[in-house]
């Protein structure tokens, strides 16, 4: 053990016994790696919390949690850093308080300039707690829309379904159209020939709808077939709606189309196409 300390002695401290260059640095070395180690402690222990929310009286839905667990995650990062950081001028006898109350001083000097930094991060909490939408939502902000790929107290982040990601300052979000929430509707419109029998054609619909809302779990409502809903130049327009879990609607809509095509192949309904009719010699061909 003396031959430790005399170690220490000889190597990070001044014949004064103070810590000398090559001791600050180690020492600041081990704040930042302590900083390390407790932030990914803090994190394991975030984890678990949200991991167990089950078993305890928090009635928050996932992608809420998802969003405030990594919020939380940041802002703890943050704080031990600034800490990290004040202690180790403090080794270098700077003044920390000084520089702290001259930065909240120039705080002031520079607030007008900051004005829209601010405004992000009040309208980023606004978002979290009014629950707007969370990491996991498909949104539509403005003209953008996309998977909520991250939410941060400044900016969201989107990524769209070609793979771009749009960062959107949280002060530019104003209208949102969250399409995850609650039940979504699949719709999906048919063309019959004016030649064919509307009713046998809504029959076979209604069969093709009651077959897969038993087979498929993502619907929650429906199909229903709502008849008639537009005449266009050569057609008649029937509608099918159905209720559906988020984020499934477009799957429901193609199996929807897929079912009606083969069920009106098999009983010989014709959907209407363009065709050109050649006239020669007064005969059609």
């Amino acid at each position: 053990m003396e031959l430790i300390w005399k170690f220490i002695e000889d190597f990070f401290k001044t014949t004064e016994g103070s810590l000398n260059l090559l001791g600050k640095a180690v020492a600041i070395a081990v704040i930042f790696i302590a900083i390390f180690i407790i932030t990914r402690v803090v994190n394991h222990i975030v984890d678990k919390t949200m991991n167990n929310r089950r078993l305890t009286k928090l009635q928050i839905n996932d992608r809420r949690m998802n969003t405030l667990s990594e919020i939380l995650k940041k802002v703890v990062k943050y704080i031990l850093v600034f800490i990290g950081i004040v202690v180790s001028l403090d080794l270098f006898n700077i003044n920390t308080t000084s520089i702290i109350a001259t930065a909240g001083i120039g705080g002031l000097a520079i607030g007008f300039g900051a004005q829209s930094l601010v405004k992000d991060i009040i309208t980023g909490f606004f978002i979290l707690l009014e629950d707007q939408y969370a990491v996991g939502d498909y949104v539509k902000i403005g003209g953008l829309e996309g998977i909520v790929e991250e939410l941060g107290v400044r900016v969201t982040k989107l990524r769209d379904f070609t793979g771009e990601l749009h960062i959107i300052p949280n002060s530019n979000v104003q209208i949102v159209t969250n399409r995850t929430r609650g039940a979504m509707r699949a719709l999906v419109k048919i063309s019959i020939a004016y030649e064919e029998d509307i009713e046998r054609a809504i029959k076979v619909l209604e069969k093709v709808s009651e077959d897969l809302a038993k087979s498929n779990d993502n619907i929650i409502e429906g199909p229903t077939v709502l008849g008639v809903t537009e005449f266009g130049g050569s057609d008649v327009v029937l509608t099918v709606v159905a209720k559906t879990k988020p984020m499934e609607q477009w799957a429901v809509e193609r199996a929807l189309r897929k079912s009606i095509k083969e069920a009106f192949n098999r009983e010989d309904i014709e959907i209407p196409y363009s065709k050109i009719v050649v006239v020669d010699g007064g005969k059609e061909s």
